[in-house]
């Protein structure tokens, strides 16, 4: 520990600023990457669940924690290296402020870039509507049971639940049309 002290007061009062910047933002920095990347999500004494990830969403958002964050991880460190290439204070200041605001930028992008790729993988039965599927379990004609189709919905074989206003009932295996959604949860369908 005295080497750090010793270290600590060798330094100019700008070094320590930007120093006392850089350690505590570095390791937030980290952390916050972390988390990211491995879900990010924390259970606070079994009710609800906090996301630490709070930047997707549907636009481009600049202003916000992870970039604040980034900015004075890169702003620190672009400053200590400037100090120790020899520039003056100002010149420190200014490339250390572009640098922090370019580290912004590039985060504000990626994390839209990402909330692009994102996908809630909950179907909507609705994208059913007009689909080919096979009947899985009997449909009985005029709304006889609740039989099952597998269908394809949203690029995945579903296996959904279903009626129809045939006249026949529809035997397993026969290829069918939806042409309704009732109630959000029951596809009507008809034999083709």
């Amino acid at each position: 520990m005295g080497n750090f002290s010793e270290w600590w007061s060798n330094l100019d009062t700008v070094h320590q600023i930007y120093w006392g910047l850089a350690i505590p933002f570095s390791l937030i920095f980290l952390i916050q990457m972390v988390l990211t990347f491995v879900g990010g999500e924390v259970d606070i004494d079994g009710d609800p669940d906090f996301d630490v990830e709070h930047d997707t969403g549907g636009g481009f958002h600049f202003f916000t924690l992870k970039n604040f964050i980034g900015f004075f991880t890169i702003f620190s460190w672009a400053g200590i290296a400037s100090l120790d290439s020899g520039y003056s204070i100002e010149t420190t200041l200014i490339i250390s402020t572009l640098s922090g605001l370019l580290m912004m930028t590039i985060m504000a992008s990626l994390f839209y870039g990402f909330s692009k790729l994102t996908d809630s993988g909950t179907m909507n039965i609705n994208n059913a509507k007009g689909g080919i599927g096979e009947v899985y379990l009997l449909i009985k004609a005029n709304r006889g049971n609740v039989g099952k189709v597998s269908i394809k919905v949203q690029g995945s074989l579903r296996e959904l639940e279903a009626i129809t206003d045939d006249d026949n009932d529809i035997a397993s295996g026969s290829v069918i049309t939806v042409k309704e959604v009732i109630n959000n949860n029951i596809l009507l369908v008809s034999k083709q």
